[in-house]
């Protein structure tokens, strides 16, 4: 390549004024990034509370950290919130009736869900793909959502993890197909 082509492959793109970013467009383009599902859930007053959630990461290894974020609007989290604790249970490949179960409102979330207690005594729900359990660390406000940061404080066993991911993509629920895994 000639250094005057070089250059020119190089140089940034002139910087425009930014523009307002639609709403709908922006959910569209993020929706693009495949994400595993979630129910977070506790206990008030000794009773399970739980909801759906997609915005679900792990923050550190030292010390062990997860994250998710929920709507400042939510009337489940600050039931939550009240214990200063709270499980995340990541959804199995058939739990699809569970987040949607989980997604309503004014509804018994809890119907027909079997479940066992952490330690802390927060719902674990049976089958899921994976669970941990939090002490909640620290929150911060961000535009409309919170972001929620616990400590892990206990986790499923690793012979739990042999199912796969429900996964939402594109606006819909997936799952994986052994023949869409890539090889090592």
């Amino acid at each position: 390549m000639h250094e005057s082509a070089l250059e020119s492959a190089l140089t940034p793109a002139p910087i425009s004024a930014p523009t307002a970013i639609d709403a709908r467009l922006f959910r569209d383009t993020l929706g693009h990034y495949a994400s595993g599902i979630t129910v977070i859930s506790g206990l008030e007053a000794d009773e399970p509370v739980g909801f759906t959630c997609q915005s679900f990461y792990s923050v550190s290894m030292d010390p062990p950290l997860v994250s998710f974020s929920v709507m400042l609007t939510s009337t489940t989290y600050p039931r939550i919130k009240q214990s200063g604790r709270f499980a995340v249970n990541v959804l199995a490949h058939d739990q699809l009736h569970v987040s949607n179960q989980f997604a309503r409102k004014g509804t018994d979330k809890w119907a027909g869900i079997d479940w066992t207690p952490a330690a802390s005594g927060n719902p674990v729900i049976h089958d899921t793909l994976m669970w941990v359990d939090c002490e909640l660390w620290d929150e911060y406000v961000a535009g409309d959502h919170l972001i929620v940061i616990g400590k892990v404080v206990e986790m499923s066993a690793p012979e739990w993890h042999t199912r796969e991911p429900l996964l939402y993509f594109k606006g819909s629920y997936r799952h994986l197909r052994e023949a869409d895994q890539l090889a090592s």
